[in-house]
């Protein structure tokens, strides 16, 4: 991906970024752009330099308000020379209306004690207290000026800003991404894979689409402010949409409706709200709350495992746990568990290190110079699953891929995403059969080093870690970690065992997951102790006590 302006050279850089989503999006988005959208793009290239600058200074800020004497950049030279013919042209106003509040946020304390001594019982208080006092004597709106004639100031306004988001959000294909991701990735500290994009590849592929996510956007800002969930509620239902990135924002939005009813001891209605989400999790949250409603029998119908849509093997852990409680309900007979087969175990005393962690202490207590240990915690298997399908994970399928920003493809959590993908997928494992994986890893770790990766944590895979890990782990135990990972990806990518040791020697590894005094293992922990267990590979739970020192 090439860089857009260099910061330390070009004082300019954060312009010429914006000027750039400007000139791709004009390109991309030519048929869905609104008229104030298009106006806005040929409007802005008729500035001055300097008064573009400035604009785009103050959209990368927060808040609508700024004072003149709070905009300092050399680059730009006479502020109010800048800030005039955005005045002039309508970007800014100089003489908009502000309530009492919006003077509050925008004058220090000394400068709100010296306009309204006169009516403050409390000098030293503080200004909450202020505000709250003057609210109701002081319920107009008017300029800054008008508000505080003897204060020297130019206040400016920041007028389109919505416009400009509605723009940011057709690049980014989300409001969540900004200006500052532009930023790191000019300073050279993000890279991102360089992925050809489609006509297809767009998150939003016409103007209802674009509508619809600001109307899903407004509704979570709506509910995480605390708002009325039922009003937000029934918005967000009435919406529908065959956009499956718009659909999944939906669902996640509805689930987490579902969770604040279901902890506000509305059992009913988190269930209708849970009805009407495809959230991944939605069905074991409908069998709980049937549970908790006394209807067994449906949430004994729910846990039934269908062909359409299997568990994954997290709800299944989940479905061990309640089942029994379901199945004494419903009078029927218990069903036998399958007992674990049990992990090796190694019982520890060590001494206590505050500078270490538990997991150090023990890498530094088992490290040999012919079996190095190594903290892989999650990162060593991920790496090299995202080393070998680096094709597959960063294939420009439509849909995956909609700006040069993104670190993975935006359907890497959904359940089709191996599916989609599956033929390249397959040839990356084939090579694993074939015994081409060992290149394939370490010409891929060479050439993407430092590539922004939902996978590779470049800072925790080494090359002699690399190197150990392709020597000593068999391509029979690889394939099974990859395609477990690509079964459930949010749920298995975490869980792994926290260290590695090798014996190069040997060729032969094995894997340690460490517990300190009081811990326990985990859920995900659980399931890849009991996948390695199946598959006869070598891992050690690790307990360890502090050794107690006696004066």
């Amino acid at each position: 991906m090439p860089v857009i302006s260099d910061p330390l050279q070009d004082p300019f850089y954060y312009l010429k970024n914006f000027q750039h989503v400007l000139d791709w999006v004009a390109a991309r988005y030519d048929d869905v752009l609104s008229v104030d959208e298009q106006q806005f793009i040929a409007d802005f290239r008729l500035l001055p330099a300097a008064s573009q600058a400035l604009w785009v200074r103050m959209v990368m800020r927060k808040g609508a308000h700024f004072r003149a004497s709070k905009l300092s950049y050399p680059e730009i030279g006479d502020i109010r020379a800048a800030a005039a013919a955005l005045v002039t042209s309508g970007w800014v106003n100089d003489q908009a209306p502000l309530a009492l509040a919006e003077v509050f946020d925008v004058l220090t304390k000394p400068e709100i004690l010296e306009r309204f001594r006169a009516h403050i019982d409390q000098p030293k208080g503080k200004k909450t207290d202020w505000l709250e006092q003057l609210s109701a004597e002081f319920a107009d709106q008017q300029s800054l000026g008008a508000w505080h004639p003897e204060l020297d100031e130019h206040l400016y306004t920041l007028n389109y800003r919505d416009v400009s988001d509605r723009l940011r959000l057709m690049f980014f294909g989300n409001l969540s991404q900004g200006w500052p991701d532009l930023v790191l990735a000019d300073l050279g500290l993000l890279t991102y894979e360089t992925v050809a994009f489609s006509p297809e590849s767009r998150a939003l592929r016409c103007r209802e689409d674009i509508e619809g996510y600001l109307h899903l956007y407004a509704c979570r800002e709506a509910f995480e402010a605390g708002g009325e969930v039922q009003a937000i509620q029934a918005r967000v239902l009435a919406y529908h949409t065959d956009n499956r990135w718009l659909q999944r924002r939906r669902a996640r939005l509805l689930f987490h409706m579902g969770q604040y009813y279901e902890r506000a001891g509305e059992l009913a209605q988190a269930l209708e709200v849970y009805r009407h989400s495809q959230h991944p999790e939605a069905r074991l949250r409908m069998i709980r709350v049937h549970e908790l409603l006394g209807e067994f029998a449906q949430a004994m119908a729910l846990a039934e495992p269908s062909p359409e849509a299997p568990f994954t093997d997290a709800e299944q852990q989940q479905l061990l746990r309640m089942l029994p409680r379901l199945r004494r309900k419903l009078g029927l007979a218990a069903l036998e568990r399958p007992k674990a087969l049990p992990t090796e175990r190694l019982d520890l005393s060590l001494e206590r290190d505050e500078a270490l962690s538990v997991e150090f202490k023990v890498a530094s207590h088992l490290q040999a110079p012919e079996a190095p240990v190594y903290y892989v915690e999650n990162t060593l298997i991920n790496g090299l699953f995202g080393l070998l399908c680096w094709p597959a994970i960063f294939a420009p399928l439509p849909g995956a891929f909609f700006h040069p920003y993104q670190s993975g493809p935006a359907d890497l959590l959904e359940q089709d995403f191996f599916a989609r993908r599956a033929d390249v997928f397959e040839a990356c494992f084939a090579q694993l059969d074939s015994g081409d994986y060992q290149n394939t890893i370490r010409a891929t770790y060479t050439a993407k080093f430092g590539v922004q990766s939902p996978f590779v944590a470049w800072d925790y895979v080494s090359q002699t870690l690399l190197e150990d890990a392709l020597l000593c782990l068999p391509p029979e135990h690889l394939k099974v970690w990859f395609r477990r990972l690509l079964q459930d990806i949010k749920t298995n990518r975490a869980g792994m065992p926290d260290l590695i040791q090798f014996w190069p020697a040997q060729r032969a590894y094995r894997m340690i997951e460490v517990k300190g005094p009081g811990d326990r293992l985990q859920d995900n922990q659980l399931r890849w102790l009991a996948l390695c267990e199946q598959h006869q590979m070598p891992v050690t739970v690790c307990y360890v006590q502090w050794q107690e020192h006696v004066a």
